[in-house]
């Protein structure tokens, strides 16, 4: 009798391990699929979601022997999360977003590094002539819906460059540039507009379009206004202003890594 008890939870292990690897198998294609567009970070943050959330009912369930519990999260909770869902979609989005943004989760999804360097020379010039722009960085969520809506570039990241696009005159200046790793992968960009409340009313639409990709994404906007000069870093939805060269340098830097430290010094004064 115990030989068959053995023999069975043997067979019950083993099945319950191909059973993990299949999914495993599965999940991993589906964000190698996904990879480089906004998607990949909401299902990350929904697996891991739903892997802690399943986990600790059965532990609590089991433990506790909650089966009434039991009886209405199975009767009751598909009705339940539907219309939760149709309802809280944005809040839904972001926060699913957020998660996946996790470093142990993006531990294996990591990105090149931009030059820095390049990108505050950039702004440096925008801010100098009055020129107004949007600058959007990649991490680790990407960007590639957004690069499909505009004009596909894929050069080489130069400072150069994105002050000729951003030029009066130029037929990609209305939109934003997007930076992946150390390329510009795209210009004429339209990027979602923040509908946040919180946003100060005297902003226009350049910067409710940059903080609203950061809203949606991980990425990071750096918005130059036309009528002021003024420099502005958008992340994680929030909205920060009056960088000069050396601030916004080191606000990058803190957020992708450091650059090399031998270039020359810009200014935006």
């Amino acid at each position: 009798m115990e030989r068959i008890i053995g023999e069975l939870s043997f067979w019950g292990l083993l099945r319950a391990s191909i059973e993990i690897f299949i999914i495993f198998l599965m999940l991993y294609f589906v964000l190698g699929f996904m990879q480089g567009t906004r998607g990949v970070g909401i299902i990350r943050g929904l697996v891991f979601s739903l892997v802690i959330a399943t986990v600790a009912l059965l532990f609590i369930i089991r433990k506790f022997q909650l089966y009434t519990v039991d009886w209405l999260l199975t009767e009751f909770l598909p009705w339940v999360t539907i219309p939760f869902i149709i309802l809280f979609q944005p809040e839904l989005r972001r926060a699913l977003v957020r998660l996946g943004q996790n470093p142990l989760l993006g531990a294996f999804f990591r990105t090149e590094t931009p030059a820095i360097e390049e990108v505050v020379k950039a702004a440096t010039a925008l801010s100098k002539n009055r020129l107004g722009g949007i600058i959007a960085i990649e991490r680790k969520v990407g960007l590639d819906n957004f690069i499909e809506g505009g004009n596909r570039i894929n050069a080489d990241l130069s400072s150069d460059l994105i002050n000729a696009i951003f030029w009066p005159g130029s037929p990609m200046h209305d939109g934003a540039v997007i930076v992946q790793g150390q390329k510009l992968a795209a210009a004429g960009c339209l990027l979602p507009l923040s509908d946040s409340p919180d946003v100060d009313k005297a902003l226009g639409t350049r910067h409710r379009a940059g903080l609203g990709l950061t809203e949606e994404t991980d990425a990071i906007s750096i918005i130059v206004s036309e009528r002021t000069g003024n420099v502005s870093l958008a992340v994680r939805g929030q909205l920060t202003s009056g960088y000069d060269a050396q601030g916004l340098k080191k606000a990058l830097e803190q957020l992708l890594g450091p650059t090399d430290h031998n270039h020359k010094e810009t200014s935006l004064d």
